[in-house]
């Protein structure tokens, strides 16, 4: 078996301000002080002389092609980012970046944000615009009923209320 993989579809490219300065940040600290850091750490490993049974050297060559591998993922991934920074003109839709409450068929509300892909780990409320919920979502309008295919079967929602902030969150 082969390490050939079926290319995955690239998430969208919106982001909240947030979401970006994370993804800067975390460039920031991988590429001027995790990698530095890792690169002195393997050259001290390969001063020591064999390295084929030197963990340490085979670790530290390994973490640096992990780092590696994620510095050019998030410059990709930064260099064709749009940065959602201000509410759409029409407030009575969803759309990128909007606050929802939503309620559930027994009556259970439940307050969620549709942001990008990158950053839906950032808060247990986000949903990302990509997964089944959030696509469900973009376009609908206060009091939309709409059902999604979940894993324990079909879930319906009532859009309750709509709102879009600037800056930071409102938690």
């Amino acid at each position: 078996m082969g390490r050939w993989r079926a290319a995955e579809k690239p998430g969208s490219k919106y982001s909240t301000p947030a979401g970006a300065a994370r993804l800067r940040a975390e460039l920031d600290e991988l590429w001027r002080v995790e990698r530095p850091r890792v690169t002195e750490a393997v050259s001290a490993a390969a001063a020591q002389g064999d390295r084929s049974e030197n963990a340490e050297y085979t670790y530290g060559k390994k973490r640096l092609r992990e780092i590696d591998r994620r510095v050019r993922h998030l410059r990709k991934r930064l260099e064709g980012l749009t940065v959602v920074d201000r509410p759409p003109a029409d407030r009575t839709r969803v759309y990128f970046g909007a606050w929802l409450e939503l309620e559930t068929e027994s009556g259970e509300l439940r307050e969620v944000r549709v942001v990008g892909p990158d950053e839906f780990d950032m808060d247990p409320r986000y949903v990302s615009m990509d997964a089944p919920l959030g696509r469900a979502l973009l376009g609908k309008h206060l009091d939309a009923e709409f059902a999604i295919e979940a894993p324990g079967g079909a879930a319906r929602y009532t859009i309750v209320s709509i709102r879009y902030e600037t800056g930071t969150d409102p938690t």
